[in-house]
This record gives structure tokens, C-alpha cells and sequence, in this order.
């Protein structure tokens, strides 16, 4: 139930036109002034209410207040900051429910991890391994931490660190996290709740994971210098062997063969052994082609925004301009305070270039003492500019970018601060060089509800495929911009080689962070489905994903223009959906064991070749012999995958890609009528059959997708959709079909 104002053209017989629709609603006011009535009502009623004659408006109360993790309300599975029915109850907020997370340790004493109400966990294999941190301890909560170093430690890693930052032994051997990354991960998939969290005293609120009340896991594999492959491998298996049934990998390298991937190797014995595997699709977007983590056993997620804005403003003379920061206001609020540009608090000694940048030492503090200081982005980092303002004696700064800058950044500022575009300082500009005493003042504002959202972030991994193009990356998308979650105050809160502060909580981007959105998700559907298959799960996210962004239009990229399935997949994640997804892809070990003969030449004996003897498990049958490629009776296309992607299409004729789906609806004897979105142009989708009836639960059904090349002038690729639908369920597939090769 949720409360709404309902607007009306006549409020005379209001509640016989309610009635049509249900009697199960409260009236709570009745606003004759603007004929209208607040009613408490069941929400999914709201598209009928809208229908009703004489309704001009259906309009969903929201509580005000200040908060964080806003990820979860923008996900849908709370309204007004509650939880709703199907997070709480159907799902149990994960309860039952272990999750893994590979990355570069824990903080065991981050408020997310506290075992407040947690019993002995049953049926938990693994191990609290403190190595030589003899204060680290687990808890009922943080059932598990190991670490893992071998493979960091060879000389060829170590004679090459990352950045110059150098192996640290303390480090190295305790699973406590001294980077921030992995408490980061782990706390956004399964922390508990935690209230009055804020990173800098910004999106003040409460802390959550997706699975608040599941059980967690560390496993160690990355450190200053980097992750192994081998590490990586060995967390997987222990992982395993320990008994998650979710695991999250906000990891990844440039794509390989998937017999040369070891992640990928070892996320395949996960995945055939029960468990769910969630990672990152990497973020050297927007390149095409540089998503990573392609295995699809692999369930890959890119980044995009949510509908949070971390916004600042700078009011001057009569004008406010509009930026970003993650700052404070200065103090008092309001107070105008005297305003000057860098360029005119140039030091004695210095160039009007360098104090025009704000660099170290360019400012002189005589002019700068008390003021603003208007500073223009480029050559020394963001934050640093601040802080030369700061030991220049400023109270605060604004961040212009140069001629043509339009990106702005909500950085964690060592003094009041805002980033502005060129465009947006132009007044500013104007208003410094006409005013003899210039003044103004900083404001910074959460803003929610921001529109567009979401938008994919610009460093999101794009497909396609450039392993397999016939299965399509990422999978899907989830918040992943500006993501507040527990941090390790071992860490620095920033990178800045000059940072001394410390944060239990902070702000942080990347598909690092929309990773563990989705192993929080698929950590709800195994404790509502715990005898569901990974895969089942995979599909579920999938296939309930919406491609709608919340002004009524279509995921947007970094531009501006149309996102494609290249940049979000099957759409973003939609977790009360995905709880009850009607329909579901399946794919088995005998499946995957085919895709992999389809896609590399079988060798010898035409047996899956023995050089990878952590596979051969997943293909050995009852009677112990390995499985047998069967040549030419495969194409990777038709794996039995929630999307469907068909690459180097003829220039004429049909290619036909098959499909299975398995009934897991409330009850038996549904129909499904499929609907086709076809391509704009050069290729025509056509699936038969167009319904599918069910006498049972799980019952199989299988179609087939036919696309037909019509124009062979087509160039790059085309996208489309099939939905198959009961009238209650939406099971949604992207269609990306090319005629290129390559």
C-alpha cells in the first residue's frame, strides 16, 4: 500500500469511480480546495486509477527526509524509505543466504558488518584466517575472510607495481582491507543496515546492502600492486568449498579466450556447482568492444546512474550558477564572503598561467585570505587546487572547467568547494572582472529524483563481444555513479598522495560498485528460490530488466543519444521484478559443455582438451567418459542465453537461433503471447511459435527466433526485442543482429 493524491475534474461521486477499480483503499484527506483526495491504496493500482474518467493526475506521496544508499529506493525495493513487501518478506532481505566477495579484503569492524540478531550459521564450511592480524576477528555476520598471495608475490609482479604503489607485507598477509574497494563491494551486496551513515557528511542516511540480512564473506586476491589471476582462481575455489551460494567479482582484465581466462575457468566450477557468479564489466568505456568478463556462466554488469545528484551552487551579485561537489557549504549558510579569480591572487614570484590553475604555490596569501577563489581545471588534480586554497588561507573555491568543459565532478573537497562547467562560469567570469568588491557564497544540496535516470556512465565497458559475439555484453546495468558504502579507515579516503583523512563511509564509481548491486539481487532470489540454478537466477535479472529511463524515455548514454543492448545489456536491473520472473532461461552443464566445443576447434580425440583439468569435472558423464564434441552440430548462438545475438549474418536468407524457457509462475496452465520490436532497419524478426501454454511448473517449452537479412546494405548492427507475456509477467530478450564479421 502506498499513499497517493488523486486529482479529479469532479469530486462528486469519487468513490463509485474508485469502486470500478477496488474497494480496498483508506481515504486519508479530502482537498476540496483543489479537488483532489490523498487515498492510501495498493500502488500497482496507479496505472488503473489513471485510466479512470475524470482522473487528471495519480500523484505518489514521498517522505522527505535526509538519507543514503539511495541505490535501493532507485532499485525500487523501498518506497518513502520503507522497505517493500517483496524485499522484506517474499525475499527476507537475503536472509539464509551467503555471499562471496573476491576483492581486496574486509574492515571486520565496519557498522555494515555487525552481527546484531544473526544465530550460528548452519552448514558453513569455511574459516576466519586472521594470518598475522591477530585483531582480526569474524563475527555471525562476517562469517568468513581468507586471503590469497601466492601468485601477487612472483617476481614478474613484483618487479612491476601498479602505479609505483609497492607490495605491502602487512598487507599481504591479513584478509583486513587497506585499500577501502573490497569493504566498498561487500557492504553494497550484503551490509547490514546502518543509520546516520554519510561519506563527508553528504547523502546522510541509512546504510543497506541489497541482501541486508544475508551472511558475508571475504576473500583476499588484490592488493596495492594488483590482483593475480592465480589468487583470483584459488579465492573462486575456496569460495566454493567453503559454501557461498553467491559470489561477486568486482575484477577483470582485457578479454581472452575463455580457455586461457583463469577467472573464467574457476567462475564455471562455481557456477556448476550451485553458485551464482555476479562481476564487473570493466570501466574502460566508451570504447567499443572493451567490456570484459565475457563467459556466459558470468553474469556482467555495467554502470550507469541513479537519480541522485550530488549538486552545489555558487550565488553571486543576482545570479546562482549550478555544480557538483561532495563538499560542505560555507559557513554561515548564505553569508557572502569576498570572491576572487586566481588569476588576480597571483603570487609575486609566479605566472598568471600558474595561478590562473591555482597550482602549489602560485597564490599569494595576502590577496586570498577570507575569500573564494575562482580556480580553472586542468594540468594539477581537482582536489589539489582546493587545497592550495586552503594553505593560501581561502575558505573556499570554485572549480571552472576551461573553454569547451562540460563534465563536472562531485569531489570530496578539503574545503567548501563546487565544480562548475564553462559555460555555467561564464557569468562568474563576467561578474569578477565588472565588480570591484565581488561577493557569494557556496550551497551544497542533495537533489533526488534527478531526470534523466538512468543514464550509463561514460566509463562503462561497451560490447560487443569481442570473445564471442554471439553472446551479448554486458548483461545488464545497475548503479554504479557515485555509490555510498562502508570504506576501510586503514585507507586513505582518496588517492591524493596528500590525503590524511579517514571515512567509515565513502563515495566511490565504477562497475566495481554496480557489481555487487546485482550479487545483492541475486542474493534476494535465492533466499525467496534456493533450489534455483544460477543460471535461473541470471535470466531472472535479465529478462525483467526495463529499458526505460524515469522521464518516460529510453536509457540515454554519456551524450545525450539512445543507449543500445552494447552499453546496458537486457536493460537495468529491476529486483521485484526479478523475483517473479513468470519465465526463465535455463542452461545446464551439458549446454555449456557444447557452446564451448562451438566456439573452439576440438582437438584431439574431439575431446574437450585435457590441458584445462579444472573443466573436465563439468563433463564427465555417468560413465566416467569425458563428453564428446559432436562436429558442426552446435553454434554458439544457441545457447539456451536470455539474449540473443546473432553475428556475421548472410547477406541474404534466414538464420534461425533456438530457445527453451521453463514455466516457474505462480501456477500451471499459463499462456504466453510473444511481441516483437523489430530492428529499424535491414533485418525482420519473426519467432514461432507465438504462444506457449504450460500445464505444469517448470514445465520446458522451446521456440525458435528467425531473422530474416532484407536490406544487404546493412551496416553495424541492429537491435531489437521479444517479450513473452501472461499479462502479469514480462520475459524480455534483446535482439542485436549484424551482418558484419570480425
Amino acid at each position: 500500500m502506498q499513499s497517493c493524491l488523486l486529482v479529479l475534474s469532479d469530486l462528486t461521486s469519487w468513490p463509485a469511480l474508485i469502486a470500478g477499480v477496488t474497494n480496498q483503499y483508506e481515504q486519508l484527506y479530502l482537498f476540496k480546495e483543489i479537488s483532489a483526495i490523498g487515498l492510501q491504496i495498493d500502488n500497482s493500482l496507479f496505472p488503473a486509477l489513471k485510466q479512470l474518467p475524470g482522473v487528471l493526475a495519480v500523484i505518489p506521496d514521498r517522505l522527505h527526509k535526509v538519507q543514503t544508499t539511495r541505490s535501493w529506493e532507485f532499485l525500487r525495493l523501498e518506497s518513502g524509505g520503507e522497505p517493500k513487501k517483496e524485499w522484506k518478506y517474499d525475499a527476507k532481505f537475503g536472509e539464509g543466504v551467503v555471499i562471496g566477495n573476491v576483492d581486496t579484503g574486509v574492515s571486520p569492524t565496519s557498522q555494515s558488518f555487525r552481527d546484531d540478531g544473526f544465530g550460528a550459521p548452519s552448514g558453513w564450511r569455511g574459516k576466519c584466517d586472521s594470518g598475522e592480524d591477530s585483531t582480526f576477528h569474524c563475527n555471525k555476520k562476517l562469517i568468513g575472510a581468507r586471503f590469497f598471495n601466492a601468485g601477487i608475490q612472483v617476481p614478474n609482479f613484483l618487479d612491476q607495481p601498479v602505479e609505483g604503489k609497492q607490495l605491502n607485507q602487512t598487507d599481504l598477509n591479513s584478509p583486513r582491507d587497506y585499500d577501502g574497494h573490497g569493504s566498498h563491494t561487500l557492504s553494497t551486496a550484503g551490509g547490514g543496515f546502518v543509520q546516520g551513515a554519510s561519506a563527508f557528511g553528504r547523502g546522510k542516511g541509512t546504510a543497506k546492502g541489497g541482501s541486508p540480512r544475508a551472511r558475508v564473506a571475504s576473500y583476499k586476491a588484490c592488493y596495492t600492486a594488483g590482483c593475480s589471476s592465480l589468487d583470483i582462481l584459488a579465492a573462486i575455489l575456496a569460495a566454493v568449498e567453503d559454501g557461498v551460494h553467491v559470489l561477486s567479482l568486482s575484477v577483470g582484465a582485457p578479454a581472452a579466450d575463455y580457455v586461457a581466462d583463469l577467472m573464467a575457468i574457476g567462475t564455471l566450477y562455481a557456477v556448476h556447482k550451485g553458485v551464482a557468479v555476479v562481476a564487473s564489466a570493466g570501466n574502460s568505456g566508451p570504447q567499443p568492444g572493451s567490456v570484459s568478463n565475457l563467459a556466459p556462466w558470468i553474469l556482467t554488469v555495467g554502470a550507469s546512474t541513479m537519480d541522485r545528484d550530488f549538486a552545489a551552487d555558487v550565488v553571486f551579485g543576482n545570479s546562482t550558477i549550478k555544480g557538483r561537489s561532495l563538499s560542505a557549504s560555507t559557513l554561515p549558510v548564505g553569508q557572502p564572503y569576498p570572491m576572487i579569480s586566481g588569476q588576480n591572487a597571483c603570487a609575486a614570484d609566479q605566472s598568471i598561467d600558474n595561478s590562473t590553475l591555482c597550482f602549489p604555490g602560485s597564490l599569494d596569501p595576502a590577496k586570498v585570505r577570507g575569500k573564494i577563489v575562482v580556480c580553472t581545471r586542468g594540468v594539477n588534480g581537482r582536489v589539489e587546487k582546493g587545497l592550495v586554497v586552503k594553505q593560501a588561507g581561502g575558505i573556499g573555491m570554485v572549480l571552472c572547467n576551461d573553454a569547451g568543459g562540460v563534465d563536472i565532478i562531485a569531489d570530496p573537497h578539503l574545503l567548501p568547494a563546487v565544480h562548475c562547467s564553462y559555460s555555467q562560469c561564464w557569468d562568474l567570469f563576467k561578474h569578477l572582472q565588472s565588480t570591484q568588491f565581488p561577493v557569494g557564497y557556496i550551497t551544497a544540496k542533495d537533489e533526488l529524483g534527478v531526470k534523466p535516470a538512468p543514464v550509463m556512465a561514460d566509463f562503462s565497458s561497451r560490447g560487443p563481444n569481442t570473445i564471442t559475439p554471439q553472446i551479448l555484453k554486458p548483461d545488464v546495468t545497475a548503479p554504479g555513479v557515485d555509490v555510498i558504502a562502508a570504506y576501510s579507515e586503514e585507507a586513505p579516503a582518496t588517492d591524493l598522495p596528500f590525503e590524511d583523512r579517514r571515512v567509515p563511509y565513502n563515495m566511490v564509481s565504477g562497475t566495481s560498485m554496480s557489481c555487487p548491486h546485482v550479487a545483492g539481487v541475486a542474493g534476494l532470489i535465492k533466499a525467496k528460490h534456493p533450489d534455483w540454478s544460477p543460471a535461473m537466477i541470471k535470466s531472472a535479472i535479465m529478462t525483467t530488466a526495463f529499458t526505460e529511463a524515469n522521464d518516460e524515455g529510453q536509457i540515454r548514454d554519456e551524450t545525450g543519444a539512445a543507449a543500445t543492448p552494447f552499453s546496458y545489456g537486457s536493460g537495468h536491473v529491476n529486483p521485484v521484478q526479478a523475483l517473479d520472473p513468470g519465465l526463465v532461461y535455463d542452461t545446464t552443464p551439458y549446454d555449456y559443455a557444447n557452446f564451448l566445443c562451438s566456439v573452439r576447434p576440438t582437438q584431439t580425440q574431439n575431446l574437450i582438451p585435457l590441458s584445462i583439468p579444472l573443466l573436465l569435472p563439468l563433463f564427465v558423464g555417468a560413465n566416467a567418459n569425458p563428453f564428446q564434441c559432436s562436429l558442426g552440430a552446435y553454434r554458439p548462438e544457441n545457447l539456451n542465453y536470455p539474449s540473443i545475438s546473432a553475428a556475421c549474418l548472410p547477406g541474404s536468407g534466414t538464420t534461425t537461433v533456438k530457445r527453451r524457457v521453463r514455466n516457474v509462475g505462480a501456477g500451471p496452465w499459463l499462456q504466453y503471447n510473444v511481441t516483437v520490436v523489430q530492428p529499424a532497419a535491414g533485418v525482420r524478426i519473426t519467432v514461432q511459435p507465438g504462444t506457449l501454454s504450460f500445464g505444469k511448473i517448470n514445465e520446458e517449452k522451446e521456440f525458435t527466433v528467425k531473422l530474416d537479412v532484407y536490406d544487404t546494405a546493412m551496416a553495424g548492427h541492429v537491435f531489437g526485442s521479444i517479450e513473452w507475456s501472461d499479462g502479469k509477467h514480462r520475459v524480455r530478450s534483446p535482439v542485436v543482429a549484424t551482418t558484419k564479421c570480425g
